[in-house]
Formats: C-alpha cells, sequence, structure tokens
C-alpha cells in the first residue's frame, strides 16, 4: 500500500507540474512545454526545462496554452493581461477584471510573461527618469605617426566624445588633444600643441525644438592662445530626423573671453549660427559634421568659424576606424599667428556605452 500511493503522490506531481505549464501547439502536430517568455510578432520564445530557451517561428504556432498571466499587447493599442487559451487563430483570454476575452493571432503585436513584462516596465521607468551616471555613450579616438631616419618625427593625436540622451534632453561632452614634434641634426622641434574641449546641454522644447547652452575651452600653442574660454546658448531646430539622417539648425549668442601669451586679453560679444549633421551612410560607416560661424559684435567684421567632420567604420562591435577634419579660423589673430589651423587624423576608435 506504501509502495502504490508513493507511486501517485509522485505521478500527481509529475502530472502537476505538466499541467501547470505553458504549453504552445505547432502546425505540424508538435508540442512544447515549458514557460512562455514573449514574442515580438515574429517568434515566439519558451523556456523548456531541457532544451533551456527555444525559438519557434509565430506563423508556425497553431495554438497555445499558459497557466500564467501573460500580457498581450494588440494592434489597436489595447493591453490585456490574463491566462491563454486558444487555437486555431483564436485566443481566450481570461482576464481577473473583464472576464474571458477573445482575440484572433494575427491581431496580437506583441507577448510577453509577467516576469518579462517587469523587466520591460523597469527599464521603460528608467529611461524616462534615468540617473545622471546611466545611459551614457561615445567614443575615445587615438592616432600616433611615427618616423625614423634623417628625420625623427612623432605627431600624437587623442580625442574623447560622450553623450547621454533621453527623451527629454541631452548632456555632451568633447575632448581633443594634439602634439607633434621633429628631431632633425639633434635639434628638437615642437610643431602642433593643441587641446580642445567643451560641454553641452540641450532641452527638447518639442518634437522639433530645442534650446541649448554650452561651454567650450581652447589651447593652441602656435596661435599663441594661451585660452579661449566661451559661453552661450540658443535655440535649435531638427529639420531633418530620419532613421539614417538627422540634420540640425541653431542660433543664439555666446561670450568669448581670449587670453594671448603675448599678455593681450580680448573679451567679446558674439552671434553664433551654426549646422550639424549626422548620416549613416551604411551599416558600418557612419558620418558627421558640424560647422559654428561667431560673428563678433564688440568687434564689428570680426569672426570665428570652427567646422569638424569625421567618417567612422565599424570594425566590431568596439573597434572602429576614424578619419577627423578639424578647421579653427579666427579673422583677426595676434601679431606672427595665422588665421587658419587645419588639424586631419586618423587612428583606431573605441567605443562605448552604459
Amino acid at each position: 500500500m506504501l509502495k502504490t500511493f508513493l507511486f501517485a503522490l509522485i505521478a500527481g506531481v509529475i502530472l502537476s507540474m505538466t499541467v501547470l505549464a505553458d504549453q504552445i501547439t505547432l502546425k505540424n502536430g508538435d508540442r512544447l512545454s515549458g514557460k512562455i517568455v514573449r514574442t515580438d510578432g515574429k517568434t515566439l520564445t519558451i523556456k523548456t526545462d531541457l532544451a533551456g530557451l527555444v525559438t519557434v517561428p509565430w506563423d508556425a504556432i497553431e495554438g497555445i496554452t499558459s497557466d500564467q498571466p501573460l500580457h498581450l499587447m494588440l494592434k489597436d493599442g489595447q493591453t490585456v493581461v490574463g491566462t491563454v487559451a486558444g487555437t486555431e487563430g483564436k485566443f481566450e483570454i481570461r482576464t481577473a477584471d473583464a472576464g474571458t476575452v477573445t482575440v484572433s493571432k494575427d491581431a496580437v503585436r506583441l507577448l510577453r510573461s509577467g516576469e518579462d513584462q517587469a523587466a520591460y516596465q523597469a527599464e521603460a521607468d528608467r529611461l524616462r527618469n534615468p540617473r545622471l551616471l546611466d545611459l551614457w555613450s561615445g567614443a575615445v579616438d587615438a592616432g600616433l605617426s611615427l618616423t625614423r631616419g634623417n628625420a625623427d618625427t612623432a605627431t600624437f593625436t587623442l580625442g574623447m566624445n560622450a553623450a547621454r540622451t533621453t527623451p527629454r534632453d541631452r548632456i555632451g561632452i568633447y575632448a581633443t588633444a594634439l602634439y607633434a614634434k621633429n628631431n632633425v641634426s639633434g635639434e628638437s622641434l615642437t610643431t602642433a600643441n593643441a587641446i580642445r574641449g567643451g560641454v553641452r546641454y540641450d532641452f527638447n522644447l518639442t518634437n522639433r525644438t530645442f534650446a541649448f547652452g554650452f561651454g567650450d575651452l581652447e589651447f593652441d600653442e602656435f596661435q599663441k592662445l594661451d585660452l579661449r574660454m566661451v559661453l552661450g546658448g540658443g535655440l535649435g531646430f531638427h529639420a531633418l530626423k530620419k532613421e539614417r539622417t538627422v540634420l540640425d539648425l541653431f542660433g543664439g549668442g555666446s561670450l568669448n573671453k581670449e587670453y594671448f601669451s603675448t599678455g593681450l586679453k580680448r573679451t567679446s560679444g558674439e552671434v553664433l549660427a551654426g549646422e550639424e549633421l549626422t548620416h549613416r551612410l551604411s551599416d558600418r560607416v557612419l558620418l558627421k559634421q558640424r560647422a559654428v560661424f561667431f560673428p563678433n559684435l564688440t568687434e564689428t567684421g570680426e569672426y570665428r568659424l570652427t567646422f569638424d567632420a569625421s567618417a567612422v567604420t565599424s570594425l566590431s562591435k568596439l573597434l572602429g576606424w576614424h578619419v577627423t577634419f578639424s578647421d579653427r579660423y579666427l579673422s583677426n589673430p595676434v601679431l606672427g599667428a595665422r588665421k587658419n589651423d587645419l588639424l586631419l587624423t586618423t587612428g583606431i576608435r573605441l567605443t562605448f556605452a552604459k
């Protein structure tokens, strides 16, 4: 009697576990039992005890039975929550509030388990109200050129950009450093030494318009510029906003303070007008370009121009190869300095995201 009781108990436990499992029935008659995780309208993922996660084409499914409440997002925008039983293209959803609701299989856009829905909702809440350290992405660029022989030369470039983008706003940080040195006949000569950096904050006013503020710092030994500090802001417009191409137009004003190694100090108000273009040429190639014009209000007729363009080719998920061109034009440099500073660099890019 004891053996018979134990056998019946074990069989009952196994049977109850089988009954409680979710089950999908395929059009070819096969069945899979486990725990339904999600569907995106193209495939359905179910977690089985033996095979782990199994993905099945949505079109190949004949019926679904679930013992756990599932979250079904319909194509008309409604969401229905409850256990599901259905076959032949019809699902009966037993809800807690509205009783049994019947929907067609073709009407289902997304389906998630309670656990998967909770994870999705937590991520959505994090995106709506991110912490300051969340959602950062960016890249670090490095380039090195060396020659040895009759002339020894070394050129080193280092760049960094990072951005934190949310539906409400965007924080952008950038920095670039260039250093070049030549050694001819035992005489060492520095030919380039410049550092640029800054931060910008954009706040979306509408889907198409935004307000922005920024601060830039710049040092350039060969423009005899010890420090240029620019603070400004204004309004912008998303003139083009597509999946592969974004074009922003913006304008405003800024305050420019310059300190030169000659002892000259200048403070001037500026108008600013610019554009920024991002275009994904292919899945692996990204093009970026930005130009800003700064007419001087204090010294009428003088102006500054900044121009940056880059092409990045992805080599892997983390690594890429970049080519970057920059131009800094100053119409009124100090005596002995040229108006234009051009920079062309190429090298490895390391990308990161959080």
